[in-house]
């Protein structure tokens, strides 16, 4: 609330800019980035390399924000192997393929579009900080990339966080 303040701008508007919104001008983008010492990563965008970049944990960590948030940590390091690796690909394809001949038909619609976001290496969108991505992260072969390793290690940050944030409002 007290950036949007300094910035002149609503929380409304604010929260479309975390969430990676279309609606705010490039405008609000840019001061909101400026604001938070982030107005270099403008160059990251242009390049292509925002979608592996790590995105700051969200503001509330309750309910199924550290859940999103654990799944995002581990699609950005995916897509950074990916990235390095493109063969990996191959694997998250051959993966997607062992979940169809076993899964429920009212999942193929999400494994199609894992398919296509594979296929045509949309990786933005298995990065988007949004509703629609969050959903399609929850049907992702990209996870099975990371070693257990990193896996665990993604999962004990974000516990740690979130307990961290639950001491913080209890105290």
């Amino acid at each position: 609330m007290e950036l949007a303040r300094q910035l002149g701008i609503s929380r409304t508007t604010l929260l479309a800019v975390e969430r990676g919104l279309p609606s705010p001008s490039m405008g609000t983008y840019l001061s909101v980035m400026a604001a938070l010492g982030l107005a270099a990563d403008l160059a990251l965008l242009a390049t292509g390399e925002a979608d592996t970049v790590e995105p700051a944990p969200p503001s509330n960590l309750e309910q199924h924000g550290a859940q999103d948030y654990q799944s995002l940590l581990m699609h950005v390091a995916a897509v950074r192997m990916l990235k390095q690796s493109p063969r990996l690909a191959d694997r998250a394809s051959a993966t997607l393929e062992r979940w169809r001949a076993t899964s429920d038909p009212q999942s193929y619609p999400l494994l199609d579009q894992w398919k296509r976001i594979i296929e045509m290496r949309e990786w933005r969108m298995a990065v988007a900080p949004d509703e629609r991505s969050n959903q399609l992260r929850q049907a992702s072969p990209l996870p099975t990339l990371l070693s257990q390793e990193k896996r665990l290690g993604i999962i004990r940050r974000v516990k740690e966080m979130k307990q961290r944030a639950h001491a913080a409002t209890t105290a």
